[in-house]
């Protein structure tokens, strides 16, 4: 059985997985409400105004990560027969660890000002949102890597 990262890196899906990726961040930022979700809404938007692209290029850097991250609980959902979606949406809380160790590991050595200081404002409220994206995370892997 390939490894998560494998899967979803492979040159054949890659391209399809960062689309998605790309509409799944676009899709939790614009269902995000309140004083949090302006502040949330109004960061994403300063960090996609630094370039054309940006957000497609971090997830295309991330991807391998996070993917490597999520690999214990896909290989648990596949070797125990579960939904892979399933497993990684009851794991929520586990999912959002691994993710933001990533993020929390790049943010540190981010050159760019704005990114630090968007992301530090923004991540005492990060497990919370992160654990709201798992389900359509989960449902992102399943679609790509069964």
């Amino acid at each position: 059985m390939a490894s998560l990262t494998e899967t979803l890196t492979n040159e054949t899906k890659k391209a399809a997985v960062i689309d998605d990726c790309c509409e799944l961040i676009d899709a939790e930022v614009a269902d995000k409400g309140g004083i949090s979700g302006f502040a949330i809404k109004a960061g994403y938007s300063a960090v996609k105004g630094i370039k054309p692209g940006f957000i497609k290029h971090a997830v295309e850097d991330l991807l391998p990560a996070f993917a490597a991250a999520l690999e214990p609980l896909y290989q648990e959902a596949k070797t125990g027969g579960k939904s892979v979606s399933a497993h990684i949406t009851s794991n929520s809380g586990r999912a959002a660890d691994a993710l933001l160790a990533i993020t929390d590991g790049k943010v540190r050595n981010a050159q760019s000002g704005l990114v630090k200081g968007t992301y530090e404002k923004l991540r005492g409220t990060a497990k919370k949102n992160v654990e709201a994206a798992i389900p359509r995370i989960g449902k992102l892997i399943e679609k790509h890597a069964g």
